[in-house]
């Protein structure tokens, strides 16, 4: 499956119960993040559990093409021989980021402070997304970008000869420009400092002083300030990349909204600033919980069970919850339309510039499910019909988005007609074995074409 060539449309119909174990991909963020650190080390980082969709994917060809050897043992096992930080080799070819947001801001932060030319592509999701905000703070390295109106993707980074430190604020809440910032700053002399106002994941920083970067995160009035020492000698690790709780949203949010289901999802990262979709579920009423809590590789773990919950209340979502859920609103909204009661999500701008605009997406594919959805620039409203009383019976557009096909795969299993997205193909990028997983639990998702 694959989300750059044929549409693939996917019908979800109606289900019984999904039972059993869902053992979802490794995390996304930590892995495209082990292969860029690991190609910024001297010597050899080892990975165990990458995730190995198409984003990942992607981002591995383009340290292998920026000099850094990226071997794949199998079985998720993969090791990064690294060049050392300032040591990117400029590419022969056009870095192709495929779908990733991710991986292209973060590629163009590790590249920013080098002296070497690179240009970037993706497919057409991604070079439709704002780079805007990645290119303008990596100008105050010196790093020169040239790309299409709106700073959009095919895009040229001329990397800075003589980079300087900066210090800088970032305007809304966002990890990758946060990270792509943080990045850049490893190769630039002295300290650089990036102040978020509200926070946002902070894996980049956790990973970085586990690969030895001298970072220091402090509390400020001016919100959370992390100042990077740059050019240091990064040491290659042993990374247990835990499972991904982005893809475990799906498998969960699934199993609280089909009656008699019962799911465990073994092995999931809960970073407090990822975790925010499971602690509004839980406020929702559902039947969610955690076991066998632990701490692995500096990130905490737990085994999360989900079952059926008839009783789910629509809540107001807290807005300074969104940055540790923002990729999760789509399927919550699904969750959403089977409460009693509005559901208010607030504060959620940045959907609007992920691979689609996440909130009109979905407005529509509801709507057309038999939902009532209100909207705004920065928020939107779905009204719940309770257990059972959704329609269904639709086709809607997934807009090359991964998220918004898998929440709408979903939906179709506890609505009363089936639901159908216009093509699935996007799903491999972060979840490619998301049929299989769903199917193993009950779920009933054919290809339409097939």
């Amino acid at each position: 499956m694959s989300g750059h060539g044929t549409p693939i449309p996917m019908t979800s119909r109606p289900c019984g119960p999904l039972r059993g174990t869902a053992h979802v991909p490794g995390d996304k963020s930590i892995s495209h993040r082990s292969l860029i650190f690991g190609a910024m080390c001297v010597g050899e980082t080892h990975i165990a559990g990458l995730l190995e969709g198409e984003d990942v994917l992607d981002t591995a060809k383009a340290m292998r093409a920026l000099g850094a050897t990226v071997t794949d043992h199998g079985g998720g096992e993969w090791s990064v021989a690294g060049v050392g930080v300032g040591g990117l080799a400029e590419p022969d070819q056009v870095i192709d980021c495929g779908n990733s947001g991710t991986g292209v801001r973060l590629i163009m932060g590790a590249v920013a402070t080098s002296p070497i030319t690179v240009t970037f592509t993706g497919d057409a999701s991604l070079n439709s997304r704002p780079m805007g905000r990645v290119t303008d703070p990596l100008a105050l390295f010196g790093t020169q970008a040239v790309g299409r109106s709106g700073g959009r993707l095919p895009l040229t980074l001329v990397g800075a000869v003589d980079p300087v430190p900066v210090r800088y604020t970032v305007p809304m809440p966002s990890a990758q420009v946060k990270s792509a910032v943080l990045l850049a700053g490893l190769n630039a002399p002295g300290q650089t400092v990036v102040i978020e106002k509200e926070a946002t994941r902070d894996h980049t920083e956790r990973m970085l002083q586990g690969f030895g970067a001298e970072l220091t995160v402090e509390e400020t009035e001016e919100g959370r300030v992390i100042t990077l020492t740059g050019q240091p000698e990064l040491t290659p690790q042993d990374i247990v990349v835990p499972r991904d709780p982005s893809s475990a949203a799906f498998p969960v949010c699934a199993a609280i909204i089909t009656p008699g289901s019962d799911v465990l999802v073994p092995n999931i990262g809960l970073n407090p600033t990822r975790a925010g979709l499971f602690t509004t579920l839980q406020e929702m009423g559902a039947d969610l919980i955690y076991e066998n809590m632990r701490e692995e590789g500096g990130e905490p773990v737990a085994d999360l069970r989900a079952r059926f919950s008839s009783d789910l209340k629509g809540i107001a979502v807290p807005p300074e919850r969104a940055a540790s859920m923002i990729d999760e609103y789509p399927v919550l909204s699904v969750v959403a339309a089977f409460a009693e009661g509005v559901t208010d999500m607030q504060g959620v701008k940045e959907l609007r510039v992920k691979e689609s605009d996440r909130i009109d997406a979905m407005a529509k594919g509801l709507r057309a499910a038999g939902v009532t959805v209100d909207e705004g620039p920065d928020w939107w409203k779905v009204a719940g019909l309770g257990h059972g009383n959704v329609p269904g019976g639709a086709t809607v557009a997934s807009e090359l988005d991964h998220r918004i096909a898998m929440a709408f795969m979903v939906l179709g299993m506890a609505s009363q007609k089936p639901i159908t997205v216009d093509d699935g193909s996007p799903i491999a990028t972060s979840f490619p074995i998301f049929e299989g997983l769903m199917a193993d639990l009950g779920a009933q998702i054919v290809r339409s074409n097939a």
